[in-house]
């Protein structure tokens, strides 16, 4: 049995703190012996170019995290506030994913691919640590599938938000 995290004082403060940063969103996807799986991601970061890898963090190593750590390879899908609700969706359990009207496919790869996303980023996992009830996960970006540039989408007081698209002034 995995004991439970019991809040403490800072780590509460720190969530407060980062409700108030903003974040990029994305969408993880890998094919799983079970079917697609998937969730939402803030904590999508650049790590290098050389060679090319990003880092991201899943809060649980069970269900859709859990898949996710255990497929040979996933995608990381940057999305744009058009899909605003596909990730609220993703960052709820059991709310319905990977429907055709929702837009996904799959790659010659396997992993499920939402071709609207403005940037799709197939990895695979180099390196995990855990930390507390996370993972954190650094992963080598094998492909980048660009798709059509839209408005970026951030994450901040536990909602999404549309920013104004580079040509908008």
């Amino acid at each position: 049995m995995t004991a439970v995290p019991v809040p403490t004082t800072v780590g509460e403060a720190l969530k407060a703190t980062f409700r108030t940063h903003p974040a990029g969103v994305a969408i993880i996807t890998a094919a799983s012996p079970g079917g697609p799986v998937g969730l939402t991601a803030s904590s999508v970061a650049s790590v290098a170019v050389d060679p090319a890898a990003i880092v991201f963090s899943v809060t649980r190593a069970t269900g859709s995290a859990g898949a996710i750590l255990g497929a040979d390879t996933f995608v990381v899908h940057l999305i744009d506030d058009a899909h605003s609700e596909l990730a609220q969706s993703f960052a709820t359990s059991g709310a319905e994913r990977f429907t055709d009207e929702q837009g996904w496919s799959q790659l010659e790869t396997g992993e499920p691919h939402l071709a609207s996303a403005r940037a799709a980023l197939r990895c695979r996992a180099r390196q995990t640590v855990a930390v507390g009830s996370s993972t954190v996960v650094i992963a080598e970006v094998l492909e980048v599938l660009t798709g059509p540039p839209g408005r970026p989408v951030v994450y901040f007081d536990r909602r999404f938000h549309a920013l104004p698209h580079h040509t908008d002034h």
